[in-house]
């Protein structure tokens, strides 16, 4: 792990060029803020349950997953450094609740001057929130996660790179995808994006803020068979409908 994340950490107050990596800063401010208020309360089971939301949701799921086209750019080292930063605050918030394993983690992914039980508990808090990055972040998960949802919903099979049409989209839509345009390729698996003045034929549409997508369907799925598939859920629907009627 170290020559992962090497030596360097972020530090708060260093500028920073990547929209992901000022978000997932801000992620873990808010965290941090959210932990505190649970275990002053003495809400221990509020304060494990964020962390195991942050961690494995935010961190693990979408952050690790964004970083890995930033390694091909110019903020590869910005990004291994936030990254690692990242990671001390995710093994510090946790290592009260998993002192054994987060001190083992800690001595494995950088070389320390001294042991997590001795570590500084964090104290930053809203000035670490960058707004503009976390809207711009939460319009880019939007988009993966609505063009996954049609994806699973129609059967497209998974490991299929599909086009995406832009019907109608915002300034700040084509800002943030021009910005994130590698993470929302890789994490929807779409092969590219036109534009198109309207959704051709057998299409799904996508509704975001400030736009609406198409997703064509035809060569990708058995339209017949999911005809066949949606009427058999309608008429599922409609005798539990008469049921709950009677």
């Amino acid at each position: 792990m170290n020559g992962v994340f090497g030596h360097d950490r972020w530090e708060p107050g260093q500028p920073l060029t990547a929209t992901a990596n000022k978000w997932i800063v801000g992620e873990v401010a808010k965290t941090r803020a959210e932990v505190d208020a649970a275990l002053n309360a003495f809400r221990f089971n509020d304060a494990a349950g964020t962390l195991y939301a942050f961690t494995w949701g935010t961190f693990c799921d979408w952050y690790l997953e964004f970083s890995k086209p930033l390694f091909d750019t110019d903020a590869a080292e910005e990004t291994r450094a936030v990254m690692g930063w990242a990671l001390d605050q995710v093994l510090l918030l946790l290592h009260p609740f998993m002192p054994y394993i987060t001190e083992e983690l800690w001595g494995l992914s950088a070389t320390r001057t001294k042991p997590l039980i001795h570590g500084d508990w964090p104290t930053y808090g809203d000035e670490m929130i960058d707004t503009a990055a976390d809207t711009e972040m939460a319009w880019v998960i939007d988009v993966i996660e609505k063009v996954r949802s049609v994806r699973g919903e129609m059967n497209v099979p998974a490991g299929a790179r599909v086009p995406l049409l832009s019907l109608a989209l915002d300034d700040a839509g084509k800002s943030a995808w021009g910005r994130n345009e590698a993470m929302i390729l890789r994490q929807a698996r779409i092969e590219a994006l036109s534009t198109a003045d309207a959704a051709p034929k057998g299409s799904a549409t996508i509704a975001v803020h400030g736009g609406t997508f198409a997703l064509p369907l035809e060569g990708l799925i058995d339209i017949a068979a999911e005809k066949a598939r949606l009427e058999k859920s309608l008429g599922k629907l409609a005798k539990e409908m008469g049921g709950l009627k009677g």
